[in-house]
């Protein structure tokens, strides 16, 4: 079986180096500023801090990919071109790229670069991927958390490029690239701006009976009683009241996380050749365990050897749920 890549994530230089030192095959991590879907003070690297890291994961025989991930608004394309350039020169081992401008921007200027599909371009069927490898030479697609095992067997024989799924962390709306709930409520997205619920929109206030209601903007998202504990508030995974139901309910999806670790030799044999654990606004701590655990998983899968005992990971999850989502079966409503 080929031996895939374990791809990690780094929202700092100090994240970077616990998922290299954790046996990260490879690590993706973005610049301060709106040209990556993570654009959040106190995260991401400037150039300097790039090339930092570059050095010390190649000096561990690992990869940095750079994150290009959102969608350039008109009249704004100059900075995600700077990226790019920027990158370029920095030597970053590939691209995460969803902007169909963005991709031909590379392709024209740095014909030599790696380019890899972003998740958020939401490119899923065969159709899709072969436009982008032929029109941009894109050498890897992220697929969306939408497919079944069996789906992504029969579309990994039918396109000319490798495959990268998600395997742990955020287990993300059905048709990513595609949520403008947060432009709506404060006008600023993932998609645009890099920023879902940005820090600055968020306010908390505690009622007289010691709830918290949260609020994204004017909105109220979620309201947690004095025992809960007081999550983000993003408007996909909020509480609702509506005059139909007696309490509040979760309108798009529960807090939850993805984790397939029982399904990786499944996931090798289908021709996965990168598997991708999310996650970087989380800790150093975070990074560090899932990547150690998710790494003697992998080799032991390779190896054909029964999985170690894994370490409880359902403290680092969202929510302390986990699921395997559509990748077992498509249940959803």
């Amino acid at each position: 079986m080929k031996v895939p890549e374990l791809i990690c994530p780094a929202g700092t230089p100090a994240t970077l180096r616990a998922a290299v030192d954790a046996g990260a095959d490879a690590v993706y991590c973005g610049f301060q500023n709106a040209t990556n879907a993570r654009n959040f003070a106190g995260l991401n690297f400037t150039p300097n801090e790039m090339a930092t890291a570059i050095a010390y994961a190649h000096a561990a025989g690992a990869k940095v990919l750079l994150a290009l991930n959102t969608f350039a608004p008109s009249g704004k394309f100059d900075l995600w071109k700077q990226a790019a350039d920027t990158g370029a020169a920095l030597g970053v081992d590939a691209f995460i790229v969803a902007d169909i401008g963005l991709a031909a921007y590379m392709a024209e200027h740095h014909p030599d670069c790696r380019l890899h599909l972003s998740v958020q371009a939401a490119a899923s069927n065969p159709e899709a991927i072969r436009y982008y490898c032929a029109q941009f030479g894109v050498r890897r697609v992220v697929l969306p958390r939408i497919l079944t095992v069996p789906e992504i067997r029969q579309l990994k024989s039918e396109i000319p490029c490798e495959i990268e799924t998600f395997i742990f962390g955020n287990h993300g709306l059905m048709v990513e690239g595609r949520c403008s709930l947060t432009n709506y409520a404060v006008g600023r997205s993932t998609n645009m701006d890099g920023a879902c619920s940005p820090a600055s929109e968020v306010h908390y206030e505690r009622d007289a009976d010691g709830a918290v209601m949260a609020r994204l903007g004017c909105h109220v998202i979620d309201r947690f009683a004095p025992d809960e504990q007081a999550g983000y508030p993003t408007i996909c995974k909020g509480r609702y009241c509506s005059t139909a139901r007696a309490e509040p309910y979760y309108a798009f999806e529960e807090p939850v996380s993805l984790n397939l670790m029982d399904m990786l030799p499944d996931l090798i044999r289908a021709g996965v050749d990168a598997f991708k654990i999310e996650g970087r606004q989380r800790s150093r701590a975070y990074v560090g365990a899932v990547v150690r655990t998710f790494r003697a998983a992998i080799d032991a899968a390779l190896a054909d050897k029964t999985m170690p005992p894994a370490p409880d990971l359902l403290a680092l999850t969202e929510g302390q749920k986990q699921t395997q989502g559509a990748f077992a079966t498509k249940k959803w409503r």
